[in-house]
């Protein structure tokens, strides 16, 4: 897999429209709202943490967020633009949020995925994560949900 130039920053503020529409061309189904960044970037860095990978004209190529109480954590979200799939941004995303996740003190990193999304399914069980069970019909369209979870190691 060839890995992208990509660097991952911060979410600002001013990003919230591009990665809203992101997030509309990627999940046009059930897609968050701008307001809905909005709502999660008010939370960093108290109980959230949200990133977005940049490629080298600075265009966003792909964002994630993190959710974090105690000793638990949840990935709210990893998504990458369609043109930059397969480039390894995701993972990068990933390792991020779980470097972050580390640094928190969380022990356990939970996630849902689409059922249907075999990629990250894979790259999430590459990283650690084991499948835990199956919520029914959670996402939009009747598609299931995989929960996961990766015990955090601390050095």
């Amino acid at each position: 897999m060839p890995v992208t130039s990509a660097t991952i920053r911060s979410m600002h503020w001013s990003d919230v429209q591009r990665v809203a529409a992101l997030e509309q061309q990627l999940f046009p189904v059930d897609a968050w709202s701008p307001e809905a960044f909005w709502a999660e970037l008010a939370l960093v860095p108290h109980t959230r943490c949200y990133i977005v990978a940049v490629d080298s004209d600075e265009q966003i190529v792909g964002y994630a967020g993190l959710f974090n109480a105690g000793s638990d954590a949840d990935i709210q979200t990893v998504a990458v633009a369609p043109d930059a799939q397969g480039r390894g941004i995701g993972a990068l995303l990933l390792r991020s949020l779980l470097d972050t996740a580390r640094s928190r003190g969380s022990s356990r990193v939970f996630l849902e995925v689409r059922s249907d999304n075999a990629s990250a399914i894979a790259m999430y069980l590459a990283h650690g994560f084991e499948q835990l069970n199956v919520r029914r019909d959670y996402y939009a369209q009747g598609v299931d949900a995989v929960v996961m979870r990766l015990m955090v190691k601390h050095e």
